[in-house]
């Protein structure tokens, strides 16, 4: 009988949660300081959202929602209120959150969690992470063939372990296709200031560099407005900027003297929302299931954006992809 007892608690343990009625299912969603608009990976995570509630019939505001964090001090009282708000899964948008995700998680054994960018080991939170050095690779790859100067910018936010995936993708896919070429790496300290971000274009483009690679959410909207500034005042200048986790083509536009022009080469893609959205449909059908869910090259969770690459150098791009997903070339997940 004791065996009988042991035996069902187990299966009780390795069986996903049930969940309630799909028409009854909400999710929650709680940003990183960059805000909902940013542009990239929150504003992706968000879009993913909608594409959810769009597909099942769902009400914005009522059935799901987020909260935005405006400093990292935020990050427990967003938590704590989506708790509240009893969503069936609350999303955690960043690294950042995860300190503050693990202590309201702990907190809350039945509340069911997912972090984008971390990794928590709980029964309750699921982690969904990126191969983003994979995805900055073919960035660097991309860039090295694009540029007409010895150097190429590299702008982020705030070092870390996502990012320096971030650092060391790029880097490594520069020197694959030109070894001999110079990568500058600047950080911002922060996320959501363009002003530094602009601060920090300026003294890289006057440096001879023509093409910048920035992951640095909001604080890289000013690298787009220092490139169209700068080709504003001197129209024969050609400068770029590689954007970061969603297309940032729309970031680039601008018109000089009547003339539509684009300073974005291409973005890196990360699959934020394509990821969200399809956890939820899963928690929906099957239950609930915690674990580390990475997406690659392989499964298209991370990729480039054709953008404005020629033919030549999107040719060559594919041609390292496929190297990567089959193995021959392992990317560095850190900076040399």
């Amino acid at each position: 009988m004791k065996q009988q007892i042991l035996l069902a608690s187990m299966v009780a343990l390795l069986t996903p949660a049930p969940v309630l009625a799909q028409e009854d299912f909400r999710v929650g969603m709680v940003t990183d300081v960059g805000g909902i608009d940013d542009k990239s990976f929150n504003q992706g995570a968000w879009e993913g959202i909608q594409a959810w509630g769009e597909e099942h019939g769902k009400t914005e505001g009522q059935d799901f929602t987020y909260l935005e964090s405006h400093s990292d001090s935020d990050f427990v009282t967003n938590l704590n209120n989506a708790v509240q708000a009893n969503f069936d899964i609350i999303y955690a948008i960043g690294y950042k959150l995860q300190p503050s995700l693990e202590q309201v998680a702990e907190q809350n054994p039945e509340q069911y969690f997912g972090i984008v960018d971390g990794v928590v080991d709980m029964p309750n939170v699921v982690s969904l992470n990126f191969k983003d050095h994979e995805a900055a690779f073919l960035a660097g790859v991309a860039a090295a063939n694009s540029t007409e100067k010895d150097k190429i910018g590299f702008i982020s936010g705030v070092e870390g372990v996502v990012i320096d995936r971030f650092e060391a993708g790029f880097v490594a896919g520069v020197k694959a296709v030109a070894p001999d070429k110079e990568v500058v790496v600047e950080y911002a300290g922060a996320f959501n200031d363009p002003t530094k971000g602009k601060q920090i274009a300026s003294a890289m483009y006057s440096q001879d560099i023509d093409l910048i690679y920035h992951a640095s959410g909001p604080t890289g909207n000013g690298v787009f407005s220092e490139a169209k500034d700068l080709i504003t005042a001197d129209p024969e200048r050609q400068l770029w900027v590689i954007g970061v986790d969603r297309d940032q083509t729309d970031e680039g536009a601008f018109e000089v003297n009547g003339e539509a022009r684009n300073v974005t080469l291409t973005s890196s893609l990360k699959n934020t929302g394509n990821v969200v959205r399809n956890f939820s449909n899963q928690m929906m059908e099957t239950g609930f299931e915690a674990g580390n869910i990475v997406s690659d090259l392989a499964n298209e969770g991370v990729g480039l954006a054709e953008g404005q690459l020629s033919e030549e150098t999107l040719a060559l791009v594919e041609e390292y992809k496929e190297k990567i997903i089959s193995g021959e070339i392992v990317v560095p997940e850190k900076p040399e």
